[in-house]
């Protein structure tokens, strides 16, 4: 029937599109279909094979906002994916380390703090871009680092708690519209601004240089982001020392930021 019914509307839109009476040939801008729930057991949900999962079912028991965490979080939109029941526990348990954080812990304050910087902008990007490409499991997961990063500081910034929220509205929109009351919100969340990120709070000041010899990797060192390449050669030596004992250098290959690679002979 889903079939029949959208090569009607596309053969219909196109005939409308032929004569003048619409300005674009498909009756929408992008089509996803979406995979089927498959039982526990890898196979179609039946009622004679008894692996059908009742969704009120779910719904009592671990509340709406988790079996819509989880079916989103279950893998690509548009792959066909087996039901686990211990699944939706654990969307059920992050829903709860949530409501623990904002309702009951005492971290959220109108301060800054730069530890959460990073992870928060980046969860802003992040989830932003997957929403917009359909990626829900990876937006829901960049989700979850966020939260447990709020546990492992003492103070979490208001205005990142409350964009936390809206990020989390769109695949929980009961727990999130009652947090959002919560801290002091009149207005449903729903008409809030979408929060922005901040380029310059993601970079990071230093990076993981991998230095090679040959080829082979023999050496990793931290070193700040942008050092000069004379700075990065002499680091790179050092590291690297018991490699060029007794070699020739032939050649020396620094891609900025990435790898160093010398080669001997």
């Amino acid at each position: 029937m889903q079939c029949g019914h959208l090569l009607y509307s596309r053969f219909w839109n196109q005939y409308l599109y032929n004569k003048g009476v619409v300005s674009h040939k498909e009756p929408f801008y992008k089509l996803r279909h979406q995979g089927m729930i498959l039982g526990s057991n890898g196979e179609k949900m039946s009622k004679s094979k008894g692996n059908v999962v009742n969704p009120d079912d779910m719904v009592k028991n671990y509340g709406a906002d988790a079996l819509r965490i989880y079916e989103m979080f279950m893998g690509p939109i548009d792959a066909a994916k087996p039901w686990d029941p211990n699944g939706i526990e654990g969307s059920k348990k992050f829903v709860d380390r949530i409501w623990r954080l904002y309702a009951e812990s005492d971290k959220i304050k109108n301060q800054e703090n730069e530890e959460l910087d990073r992870v928060y902008h980046s969860t802003v990007k992040k989830v932003t871009h997957d929403y917009e490409n359909m990626e829900f499991n990876t937006a829901i997961s960049q989700m979850m680092i966020f939260i447990n990063s709020c546990y492992k500081v003492d103070i979490v910034p208001k205005k990142y708690a409350l964009g936390f929220l809206q990020l989390l509205n769109p695949v929980a929109p009961h727990i999130t519209e009652e947090l959002w009351q919560l801290l002091g919100n009149t207005e449903s969340i729903a008409y809030s601004t979408w929060p922005t990120y901040d380029e310059a709070k993601i970079k990071e000041d230093t990076f993981n240089l991998p230095i090679q010899v040959n080829g082979k990797l023999r050496g990793n060192v931290d070193i700040p982001m942008n050092l000069p390449e004379e700075e990065i050669k002499e680091i790179a030596h050092k590291t690297v020392a018991s490699y060029l004992e007794g070699k020739t250098i032939v050649k020396e290959i620094y891609v900025t930021n990435k790898i160093y690679n010398i080669v001997v002979k």
